[in-house]
């Protein structure tokens, strides 16, 4: 069913190339219909998405969840969905955003308690050099575990 074990049904795996993360937020969505149904075959894609904040409520746009089959009634793919968090967390949530150069971005979705969860970041976004640093050192770290596992090899 899920490869990661965890509950996990689809990441954001561009969020933590374009963004550097702050903070996290575990949230509670407002889903309808056949949409869980939906999220459980893992048919959605939090490509595109972001949340924003109006009006005192938090609001996910952009993600995607693709029509269930077996569902009578017609829903908007990439309409906006509610997320649920405490007051509290709203307020600190507004304050951070109002700030320069952050954005809240869905990390994944997930299911907790037959629920349906939301891991939502507080994150600023990266520079194109701050990227190329990203990639060449994950590239020189596999580079050192390959020249560790040859050595490693040859003296066995």
């Amino acid at each position: 069913m899920n490869p990661r074990g965890d509950g996990t049904v689809v990441t954001n795996r561009r969020a933590r190339h374009d963004y550097h993360v702050v903070d996290s937020w575990e949230c509670g969505i407002v889903l309808e219909g056949a949409e869980v149904k939906s999220l459980r075959e893992r048919r959605a894609n939090l490509q595109d998405a972001f949340a924003r904040v109006e009006d005192g409520e938090i609001w996910l746009y952009g993600m995607h969840v693709s029509p269930y089959s077996f569902a009578t009634g017609e829903l908007d793919p990439t309409r906006r969905r509610k997320l649920l968090l405490h007051r509290q967390e709203i307020d600190r949530l507004t304050k951070a955003t109002a700030e320069r150069g952050t954005t809240l971005v869905p990390l994944r979705i997930y299911f907790k308690g037959g629920r349906a969860k939301v891991d939502l970041a507080l994150a600023k976004g990266k520079r194109q050099y701050d990227k190329r640093q990203a990639i060449a050192k994950r590239d020189a770290q596999r580079e050192a575990e390959r020249a560790l596992k040859e050595r490693s090899r040859s003296s066995g």
